[in-house]
């Protein structure tokens, strides 16, 4: 583990435009899980940045922080719904702000859910190369969560399994633990 002044990173990029987000909770879990582990986290709300800087139009101290953030961090947890087979317009527009390799070598969770299991390989197909892109390392687990695992308030614990497994593994790729065993 490390200690408090050598604490690794973690951004959490929430990507949803709703304020009740089944994919914001699972993103909280996996934060949470990663400080466990002596990470220190931080969660960045895309939709709570101003949308006029989201899309380069006019530059804002906030989006230059989040950012900046993303940038800076270890590991970056990112979380979206998945609309019409793909991740949400907010990560795109946020992710087209960042420069080519501004994640090279840093360490990428992908969270997503959808109404049904039908979109699941957009994380595939649409998340990890938007990660790949600005060189990001993927973890090889990902979680995607459906309707059907949300019901009266509490969410799948197969999902928690998934998500701890999720951030096992980034935080052997990022050298808190030492690496899984196969």
């Amino acid at each position: 583990m490390t200690n408090a002044f050598d604490a690794v990173s973690v951004v959490g990029v929430s990507s949803s435009p709703g304020t009740a987000s089944r994919s914001r909770t699972l993103l909280e879990s996996a934060l949470g899980a990663l400080e466990r582990y002596g990470a220190r986290a931080r969660q960045i709300d895309l939709a709570a940045l101003p949308a006029d800087a989201l899309l380069a139009r006019r530059h804002d101290p906030a989006v230059t922080d989040a950012l900046a953030a993303v940038q800076a961090a270890r590991i970056i947890v990112v979380s979206t719904p998945i609309y019409r087979a793909t991740y949400s317009g907010l990560l795109k527009v946020f992710f087209d702000l960042l420069p080519q390799d501004a994640l090279a070598g840093k360490v990428a969770v992908v969270i997503a859910t959808g109404a049904t299991p039908a979109h699941f390989l957009a994380i595939d197909h649409g998340v990890r190369p938007l990660l790949a892109s600005v060189g990001a390392v993927v973890v090889p687990t990902s979680v995607y969560g459906v309707d059907s695992q949300f019901r009266d308030g509490v969410t799948d614990p197969a999902l928690f399994d998934r998500l701890e497994r999720a951030a096992a593994e980034a935080a052997a790729l990022a050298g808190l633990v030492p690496a899984l065993e196969a």
